[in-house]
């Protein structure tokens, strides 16, 4: 998606039946705008089913990838070599292709033929463990670590990097992605931490984990959120003197011995009010302290509609293209299509309509 957001021109390879939808091949527009607005992961990038059991199957997607600057697979190891497909069967054709790899525990070692998921892989990782509140079990931060950030978007980098290499050595290369590799490298600095001893093992008790009062999240009178992130010290202090807390607190900020005291404090301060009073409240008062928005607010929220952060897609708010170029920024995304007509996105790859029509009719594509 990212990579199709700063303008690549994307084609996804879907397993046939796996919810795509194939217009009728004597009725081409059947379908092309059955757009799937909700789909955001897959806007700009339209999808047609492939059978990888059939020799055709095979031979349309290596011509495809004949085309390519790059190619993502995201198969278990071996798979893709199983089909013909893996870099030793289609780079010698294409020597220029960047082959980008992504797994879950990566290619070698005794856990790479299993299946997993994001929280397996922070598990692994020495990430989960430090996620929570102290004295609760971990707690699983959606699917964004492992999967988005230390997948994903890790690959993204790789696969820039490769063809960045590429312009001066005109030699593609294939970038491997594991997941769990991803979630540990997400965490470097708080393995610097550990390793100097100023993070602890118990979880809940850090600065950055819910331990310290002035990093954290408290109830308002309305039952909904107020995020705290006073760390440095002027913003601390503004935090205790805009709430008119005991000032005593400026100087004892890191006193472990007083973290209870200063949790009860912020505790009932920010009880007392709704949370949208305690926004104006910091509006312009430097103390890092911000409402917690679900997804209905964040994209009405005035910051975001001044910087036009999210876009509307057939009333779909959704995050905008990130990050924002001077000289070439990326166009308005494209939604998903649950019917994308093959004849159209093989075109563009220069297949033949006619051709694609027989794939379609012979179950090749479907």
């Amino acid at each position: 998606m990212v990579l199709a957001d700063h303008g690549a021109e994307v084609v996804r390879i879907a397993r046939p039946g796996t919810g795509l939808v194939v217009p009728d091949p004597d009725q081409p527009d059947l379908g092309a705008s059955q757009r799937n607005p909700w789909d955001v992961v897959n806007r700009n990038r339209p999808a047609i089913g492939v059978d990888l059991s059939s020799a055709s199957g095979v031979d349309l997607v290596r011509r495809l990838i004949d085309s390519a600057d790059v190619l993502i697979e995201g198969f278990r190891p071996g798979v893709a070599e199983r089909f013909g497909l893996g870099p030793e069967d289609v780079m010698p054709s294409r020597p220029g292709l960047i082959y980008g790899r992504m797994t879950g525990w990566g290619r070698t070692g005794p856990m790479a033929d299993r299946a997993g998921h994001d929280l397996g892989y922070l598990a692994l990782s020495g990430v989960l463990a430090h996620l929570g509140r102290a004295d609760q079990p971990p707690t699983p931060p959606l699917n964004l670590v492992a999967d988005y950030g230390g997948g994903g978007m890790l690959l993204a980098v790789g696969v820039l990097a490769a063809l960045v290499e590429r312009s001066t050595s005109g030699q593609g290369q294939v970038v491997d992605a594991a997941m769990v590799d991803g979630a540990a490298l997400l965490m470097g600095s708080l393995f610097g931490a550990w390793s100097s001893g100023y993070w602890s093992a118990d979880r809940g008790t850090n600065l950055l984990d819910s331990g310290a009062p002035f990093y954290d999240c408290y109830r308002c009178a309305d039952d909904r959120w107020i995020s705290v992130g006073a760390i440095e010290s002027r913003f601390f202090a503004a935090l205790v003197d805009t709430l008119g807390l005991d000032p005593s607190f400026i100087d004892a900020q890191h006193d472990h011995s007083r973290w209870p005291e200063l949790r009860e404090a912020l505790s009932d301060s920010f009880a007392a009010r709704p949370r949208d009073e305690w926004a104006r409240v910091f509006a312009d008062v430097d103390a890092c302290v911000v409402p917690v928005l679900d997804m209905g607010e964040a994209p009405l929220h005035p910051h975001a509609v001044a910087r036009e952060a999210f876009v509307e897609i057939d009333g779909v708010h959704q995050p905008a293209p990130a990050p924002r170029f001077s000289r070439t920024p990326s166009a308005p995304p494209e939604p998903a299509c649950a019917a994308d007509d093959p004849v159209a996105v093989l075109g563009v790859w220069g297949v033949p309509a006619d051709e694609v029509t027989a794939l379609v009719r012979t179950g090749v594509i479907g």
